[in-house]
């Protein structure tokens, strides 16, 4: 994320004599076993998951089921434009003509827009045969029944009012900082900036939404298809406003053929053939892609990009306020998903520590939503798997672990990628270890501030520093796909960039640590202060006592840190720690 303004950090009141837990902001999810208008409800409800920590205390779903509920439920719901000032209780009253609803909710995109999730799917077809193609006049509609609806007023005067809407954007450096500055420590600050950042319940929805909405545009060819959301929308380390990568499934459709023969009869449908598997994907891509132009309501500026290594098509949904792109035959990123999903799920802290170092990394300019030499989301994601994969004792598992817990129904081989894992999240042991968020971040820092990368390659199979297969600044070995390098775009400059702000946020934590939060009200600390650039950070905390030039500062230190280096990662005795259970 990017952080202008940073200018404010120095004006902030820190509330250091009273630090409060911040409200989270009121989210409205309306549950209507029978008549929705005269069960309407407003609770107070947090927004997203539940408190970084109580997952741990809920059964764990399996990646697939919950894909198939978020799927069935995305269904049964419908997307509606609406008057920008409207009675809910009447909306409500109208649309529960067509049946019960289980909830929904209001926000605001290019309008206001009402997200409806009714019982049962025939409502939303009692509701579509209702409705009628709009007039426009000179122009054509084009008669598409779709799940995407417009709601107009008969009567302009009537009573309205405005609703409670949900927010789908990230806070504003200004809110993110205030709240951050009146976090209790250094743990508090890491789990507020995950509560903060990561994707609501209400954004979820709508991501499975739109994917619905796409899947019916393509099963007017492909009529068993299933457009699958994959990457940050799915894998628990996604945050607001980030794009929506879905693909094509033509799976369910290519196996509903096999085997199906009466006597000494095999039926088989006619088909176009093509030479290659890519050829066949930029073909259906091309059409799917002319019909998102021409027929699917909300979706602008739609791109065929059917020459890239992985073929594409990309637009905006314009209703939903996401950037898309879809493509077709991308198992590997749906298992890469589910790896993360399973990784995200067995630890409290994994989540909350990848949020921070992505948007340490994007306040430094780190990382970039533009192409480029960039160290990006998914390899800094990595590097603090394989970081706890390397704690003692471990937090995380190594992959190879994870495959030797799977079954027979866990096998899987894509592409001759061996991407076997246990699915069961429930057989994989608890992790023993229980240092703090704030040692974890520190050492983080360290570790990678002071590890050999060019020598070393980072291994979340095995767990382990091994040599780079070639010459390559920064090596991260794809986890299934194991010749390749998911890094090789990084050049010798980022990497650099990467490890001197690594070795001068280790230093600002050390800081942190001696000195603790300033008494005075009116100094930025702990992860605002790493989020400062980096002549601000080092201004700022200056003031708190006179230092050395700053390289001397970090020279002596790490000379300090490398010699305790091994005692850190193999002794846990003395050190701070926090439950995992809580």
């Amino acid at each position: 994320m990017a952080v202008p303004g940073v200018g404010l950090l120095t004006r902030l009141h820190l509330y250091a004599q009273r630090r409060t837990r911040v409200q989270r902001p009121v989210l409205r999810l309306l549950s209507c076993p029978g008549t929705v208008a005269e069960d309407l409800r407003r609770d107070e409800q947090p927004s997203g998951s539940k408190e970084t920590g109580f997952e741990d205390k809920i059964p764990k779903k399996r990646f697939s089921e919950m894909q198939n509920e978020r799927r069935e439920q995305a269904q049964r719901t419908v997307l509606i434009h609406c008057p920008e000032k409207i009675s809910e209780k009447k909306f409500l009253k109208y649309l529960s003509q067509h049946g019960s609803i289980n909830n929904h909710f209001f926000y605001e995109s290019f309008g206001l827009y009402a997200v409806v999730e009714f019982c049962q799917k025939e409502s939303v077809r009692s509701l579509q045969n209702e409705t009628h193609a709009p007039s426009k006049g000179m122009e054509v509609a084009i008669p598409f029944r779709s799940r995407f609806f417009n709601l107009k007023l008969k009567n302009q005067t009537s009573e309205r009012s405005r609703v409670q809407m949900s927010n789908q954007l990230p806070p504003s450096s200004k809110k993110l900082f205030e709240v951050l500055c009146d976090a209790e420590n250094i743990d508090d600050q890491l789990n507020t900036l995950l509560k903060e950042f990561q994707l609501t319940e209400e954004n979820t929805k709508l991501r499975y939404l739109t994917c619905s909405l796409i899947e019916d545009i393509a099963a007017a060819y492909f009529p068993d298809c299933i457009v699958r959301p994959f990457g940050s929308s799915v894998n628990t380390f996604g945050k607001l406003g980030c794009d929506l990568d879905m693909f094509l499934d033509l799976n369910e459709t290519r196996s509903l053929s096999t085997h199906k023969t009466s006597g000494n009869f095999l039926m088989e449908f006619q088909v176009k053939n093509v030479p290659s598997e890519r050829i066949a994907t930029q073909k259906i891509l091309s059409v799917i892609g002319e019909c998102l132009d021409n027929f699917s309501p909300g979706c602008v500026g739609v791109q065929k990009i059917l020459n890239a290594r992985c073929p594409l098509v990309r637009f905006s949904h314009q209703a939903s306020g996401l950037q898309c792109d879809l493509t077709t035959n991308n198992r590997i990123a749906l298992t890469s998903s589910e790896l993360l999903y399973i990784y995200g799920a067995l630890d409290s802290r994994v989540r909350a520590l990848v949020f921070t170092v992505r948007c340490w990394a994007r306040a430094h300019s780190l990382t970039s939503s533009i192409p480029g030499a960039w160290i990006t989301n998914f390899s800094l994601t990595m590097m603090v798997i394989f970081f706890l994969q390397r704690r003692s004792p471990p937090i995380l598992p190594t992959l190879d672990s994870l495959q030797t817990l799977a079954d027979a129904e866990d096998k899987c081989i894509i592409e001759s990628n061996n991407c076997t894992f246990v699915r069961d999240l429930n057989r994989i042991k608890p992790s023993e270890n229980t240092e703090t968020l704030e040692l974890l971040l520190k050492e983080f820092f360290e570790y990678f501030g002071n590890f050999a990368f060019n020598k070393n390659s980072i291994n979340i199979r095995q767990g382990r520093e091994q040599n780079k297969p070639d010459s390559s600044p920064l090596y991260i070995q794809n986890p299934f796909e194991t010749s390749l390098n998911i890094s090789k775009n990084v050049n010798q400059s980022q990497l650099q960039k990467f490890v001197d702000l690594a070795q001068e946020s280790t230093w600002i934590l050390q800081q942190e640590h001696l000195d603790g939060p300033s008494i005075s009200g009116n100094q930025p600390w702990g992860l605002v202060a790493l989020l400062l650039p980096s002549g601000a950070s080092r201004k700022s905390l200056g003031k708190k006592k006179s230092r050395k030039p700053a390289n001397e500062r970090i020279k002596v230190l790490l000379e300090s840190i490398k010699s305790n280096r091994t005692e850190n990662f193999t002794d846990t005795n003395g050190k701070r720690q926090i439950s995992t259970q809580t």
